[in-house]
């Protein structure tokens, strides 16, 4: 089956997956159902004003402070980290404090994210650092972290000790990955390798974290989790394609960010770095260009009209980084489900994990 990445909002087809809509649904909201109430527990030990700026963040309120039902993302960790615990053969309530760890290490990485990149949007709404100032959204950003690493020790058990590690350390991997795509936005030049490591690193990571976190929990031993980080690595690697594509061509009716966003930001996202790595001759005058607009200023790169971004969007199409990006989701989604087959888990288990990966690779934002 051929893949076609066309107009604005269309999204990849990897392997041409059968969605179960009604499945995948489910188990997002029983991720966002068991873990929505012991992370708002946890926001609840914010001291003000950190805490209504948390609230804010995770769409519980608005601006004013009044109970809203804003977006608050789609709960993909919780439901892998519920998930996970029950691949252990443990109950899935066993990975709620997994699953709600990782979303405030997620949600910690946004609110920096959201600053560093000068990001005013975020799900339809202003970004915190655009509502309550830069200052609110680092320290709300650095109290979830420091919140993730209390609620997991705070149960006192061996297997708690060992998820933290592997919190930690996906933390620290998150970080690099972030000071590497701000690194390279300076950089004329980045290779495919380098912008996949970043990518593992920024998104693989913490996903890879998410599917392994409910087993460690539920006491899977090291290998079994260690391969259950593999599923969750690629498919990381395949959600950032996707994402990468959005990024340049997503609809910003669907995606909530500017048009052209990437672009904008001058990220050496998958599909420009795998344009630029193309022989030809959309492939050097996107090169030419590129190099002309490292040297501009940020309010010169403010100023560009649509056509100007549409036009760089072009050659990145002709020269071929939009489709490679298509069949890079393609390959890391596959290696991620081949890896569910290294681990003893139940059917029913698998085959949700399996629905989870079809979902986040063809899903529509």
């Amino acid at each position: 089956m051929s893949t076609s990445i066309g107009n604005r909002g269309e999204t990849v087809n990897p392997a041409s997956p059968a969605i179960d809509t009604e499945s995948v649904t489910a188990l997002l909201e029983r991720g966002r159902t068991l873990a929505t109430p012991v992370l708002r527990a946890a926001v609840d030990r914010l001291a003000p004003p950190m805490d209504t700026v948390a609230a804010y963040h995770f769409g519980w309120i608005d601006a004013a402070g009044h109970p809203s039902a804003g977006d608050g993302g789609k709960a993909v960790r919780p439901a892998l980290s519920l998930l996970s615990a029950e691949a252990a053969g443990a109950a899935p309530e066993v990975g709620i404090p997994g699953a709600v760890a990782v979303e405030l290490v997620h949600n910690f990485s946004l609110l920096h994210d959201d600053l560093m990149d000068g990001d005013e949007q975020r799900r339809h709404r202003d970004t915190v650092w655009k509502v309550h100032g830069p200052a609110q959204a680092i320290l709300v950003g650095d109290a979830l972290f420091a919140l993730a690493n209390e609620l997991l020790l705070e149960l006192g058990t061996v297997e708690a000790g060992r998820a933290t590690r592997r919190l930690t350390t996906a933390t620290r991997k998150l970080i690099d990955g972030q000071a590497q795509d701000i690194s390279y936005e300076h950089r004329e030049r980045v290779t495919v390798a380098e912008c996949l490591e970043m990518e593992g690193n920024k998104t693989g990571a913490l996903l890879a974290c998410a599917v392994s976190i409910g087993a460690v929990l539920g006491g899977a031993d090291d290998r079994t989790a260690d391969t259950l980080e593999k599923y969750g690595y690629h498919l990381g690697l395949a959600f950032q394609a996707v994402d990468d594509l959005l990024g340049i061509w997503g609809d910003p009716e669907s995606t909530g960010k500017q048009t052209w966003s990437d672009l904008r930001q001058r990220k050496k996202s998958l599909p420009v770095v795998a344009a630029l790595d193309a022989d030809g001759p959309a492939s050097r005058r996107l090169a030419e260009i590129l190099a002309a607009d490292a040297k501009k200023s940020e309010t010169e790169i403010a100023d560009f009209t649509e056509e100007e971004f549409a036009s760089r969007a072009a050659l990145i199409e002709e020269a071929g980084g939009r489709e490679w990006t298509s069949q890079e989701a393609r390959r890391q989604h596959a290696t991620a489900i081949a890896a569910l087959d290294e681990v003893e888990m139940p059917e029913k288990v698998r085959a949700q994990l399996v629905a989870l990966a079809d979902f986040v690779v063809v899903r529509q934002r």
